[in-house]
């Protein structure tokens, strides 16, 4: 089927705000001036809107024409907030605001969802009710978990929730979805090795925790190669190492940071556990006392199969079939999975197609558009698509019988 001309249409309004947000970015749980864009926006189309979930949350509510009360409803989820980041671009609309940018593409996101409110609220041809979920702090800050915290899926009872990213490495226009797991668990560690220092030219008379902190190193990385099923997935890396104030003084501690991802919390039980054994086992064995933090953060993001199967039929109708792809799952982590775990739903994916860049204005920085760049910028091409989804996947799965 064709985009929804209406939305086509109305996409050069949708393009501007969206690149007034790009300038305005905001961290996590700081979303105020965004909030109060969307309520105002939403307010406008004759949307109530309910504020203060997560901090910075708003959830607008388009009921159909049965007036909701059939019942049935489900949640679409954006993200709203940009990154700790300098932006390397130059154009109009580059960020204002020193060491913040949306180069995840959140305001695009927005854009996307604002642009279905509008067309859903000014036609209401279904029955059933749609809860527009514009969440704070997906950047590290959980706040898909503090809004619910806050009573998301109490005070807006719903069946299901779907959410959706861009994907800057597919060409532009595709969409993806898969069931089971996209994808994986976030979480940190935090392991300090205590010893005894002293001089570098005696080490007979101290207790080095530089050993054994490599030593340590080495064997975590035996628990995905020999503890982890082969058929399984995991990763655990050790990104920070701190010990030592001088070249010739053994220090008293090291320290040894990283992280750990899994497709599952089975396996994430098992590395957190594994890993314990292997910190304590070590420097019990060479004398030396251990700390050992282990922070989960967010948990795998795992789609429900029905679900993704009516997002897949949706993306073939909007997009074309042979635009769809199977999602690959990948180690990035995302906080819609703490509403995954309450909801069944799926995590959507569509296309940026701006790896290269071909979409950028001028002024554009030097580096590859790909997430979390600082040349970054989401590509305004895909705001229809996105809504047009939006809108057929709502109305798609409202109509289907209860399951």
């Amino acid at each position: 089927m064709p985009l929804i001309e209406e939305i086509v249409e109305e996409a050069g309004e949708m393009a501007a705000l969206r690149r007034d947000i790009h300038a305005h970015p905001e961290l996590s749980f700081e979303e105020v001036r965004t909030a109060d864009l969307i309520a105002a926006r939403l307010a406008e189309w004759g949307i109530p809107v309910h504020r203060g979930l997560g901090k910075t949350g708003v959830v607008g509510i388009v009921h159909g024409r049965d007036a909701g009360a059939c019942g049935r409803a489900l949640g679409l989820r954006a993200d709203m907030d940009a990154l700790p980041m300098q932006e390397g671009n130059r154009f109009a609309h580059a960020s204002r605001h020193a060491g913040k940018m949306h180069g995840c593409g959140h305001d695009g996101h927005v854009a996307m969802l604002l642009a279905a409110a509008r067309y859903l609220a000014r036609h209401r041809d279904f029955d059933g009710t749609i809860y527009l979920i514009f969440q704070p702090a997906e950047e590290g800050g959980g706040g898909a978990r503090e809004m619910i915290r806050d009573g998301l899926f109490t005070r807006f009872p719903m069946q299901a929730v779907f959410g959706m990213h861009n994907w800057p490495g597919m060409a532009e226009g595709q969409m993806a979805v898969s069931p089971g797991p996209v994808m994986a668990s976030s979480n940190e560690f935090r392991i300090t090795v205590r010893g005894k220092g002293g001089h570098a030219a005696m080490p007979h008379l101290v207790l080095d925790p530089v050993p054994v902190a490599a030593q340590i190193i080495l064997a975590l990385q035996t628990i995905v190669s020999r503890n982890l099923k082969p058929v399984d997935a995991g990763v655990i890396s050790v990104t920070m190492v701190h010990g030592g104030e001088a070249n010739n003084v053994v220090p008293d501690s090291v320290q040894l940071e990283g992280t750990v991802r899994t497709f599952s919390l089975a396996v994430l039980d098992m590395v957190e556990q594994r890993m314990r054994q292997v910190v304590e086992g070590i420097c019990a064995a060479q004398g030396l006392q251990s700390e050992y933090a282990f922070e989960r953060e967010y948990p795998p993001t795992i789609n429900s199969a029905p679900e993704a199967a009516l997002a897949r039929k949706v993306m073939q109708r909007v997009a074309g079939a042979d635009q769809v792809l199977d999602q690959e799952p990948t180690m990035t982590a995302e906080d819609f999975a703490f509403m995954l775990q309450e909801k069944p739903g799926a995590y959507c994916f569509i296309a940026n197609g701006a790896g290269a860049g071909a979409h950028r204005a001028p002024g554009h920085g030097a580096g590859p558009c790909m997430l979390h760049n600082p040349s970054y910028d989401f590509n305004d091409r895909l705001i229809p698509l996105g809504a047009t989804f939006w809108v057929e996947l709502a109305k798609e799965w409202l109509a289907e019988p209860t399951r």
